[in-house]
């Protein structure tokens, strides 16, 4: 169930009594502050995808080596 008009204006007047209207005009200019920034942020971050996110994929060649031991699993729990 919403609050109806009222309720919010009384609500609002209790929050502006106790906080005052200058500590509320510094809150709602440091929110706006904070909104801007994280939106400068999530569009600076969507400018700089990775190049593997691009339409290019990269294909492994036939013949690669890959270097390392192999073991099992179950012997390197026997160790263990």
């Amino acid at each position: 169930m919403a609050p109806s008009i009222t309720q919010l204006l009384i609500i609002l007047g209790i929050v502006l009594l106790l906080f005052g209207t200058k500590k509320l005009r510094n809150l709602g200019g440091d929110l706006g502050g904070a909104i801007r920034g994280f939106k400068k942020a999530v569009k600076e971050g969507e400018d700089k995808k990775p190049a593997a996110d691009s339409s290019e994929k990269l294909e492994s060649k036939e013949g690669d080596v890959i270097e390392g031991e192999v073991t099992d699993k179950q012997t390197d729990k026997d160790k263990a």
